[in-house]
């Protein structure tokens, strides 16, 4: 049987990575309890994402900007990610990352393992300071669905042979519009409307569900 070139598109935040970004930043803000309650409100879809993501962002005013850097030290893979990186792209896919966090966190990690695709939200910083706000668009559901058509069309990939997998709310826009959806350890409403879903802390699956093994 012949593979289709694919794009898998992953969402960052406690499926590409274990930990939520934000929550990180703000238990050094000293805030984690406070953003803790908005994050899993906007998963479940209970709040609007933008306006949940600039009321966190909001706390973590005054924060040094190399709190940044403490936190990409902290970050932790979930376990299979970099196989399957590694192995899409040793199979001529192509990988992109999406995120309702911060591309000042998540760069390192793209370089690091080869990922050009992606896209995140830009910390407001200012005099070495986190301003407490989000510089330009905010990456929403709608954001991701679009940022798949892209990198689509980038990597050639026709939108049937996309691959989205996500946790949150945030992804469902993403996830309708691909041709596979998986649904990582993910809330309710993700699971009801995803393809496939994954109830264990490991993306090695993931080649087992698109035929990729």
């Amino acid at each position: 049987m012949i593979v289709p070139k694919r794009l898998v598109q992953l969402d960052v935040d406690s499926t590409f990575i274990q930990q939520e970004a934000i929550e990180l930043l703000a238990a050094k803000a000293g805030v984690l309890e406070e953003v803790s309650r908005v994050t899993e409100a906007a998963m479940r879809g209970e709040l609007d994402f933008a306006e949940s993501l600039r009321a966190r962002v909001a706390l973590l005013k005054g924060l040094p900007e190399a709190v940044v850097v403490d936190v990409q030290r902290e970050i932790l893979l979930t376990d299979g990610a970099e196989l399957l990186v590694k192995t899409l792209h040793n199979k001529g896919h192509c990988v992109a990352l999406v995120s309702g966090g911060f591309s000042d966190i998540l760069k390192p990690l793209v370089e690091a393992l080869g990922i050009k695709h992606y896209r995140a939200n830009k910390l407001g910083i200012a005099n070495g300071l986190l301003t407490g706000t989000v510089e330009g668009a905010i990456i929403d559901r709608a954001a991701k669905a679009e940022a798949l058509k892209s990198f689509a069309a980038e990597c050639d990939v026709r939108l049937q042979d996309t691959v989205a997998i996500g946790d949150g709310a945030n992804d469902l826009d993403m996830m309708e519009i691909a041709g596979i959806s998986i649904a990582f350890n993910a809330k309710p409403v993700v699971v009801q409307a995803a393809d496939y879903a994954i109830n264990e802390p490991s993306l090695r699956s993931v080649l087992d569900l698109i035929g990729e093994i």
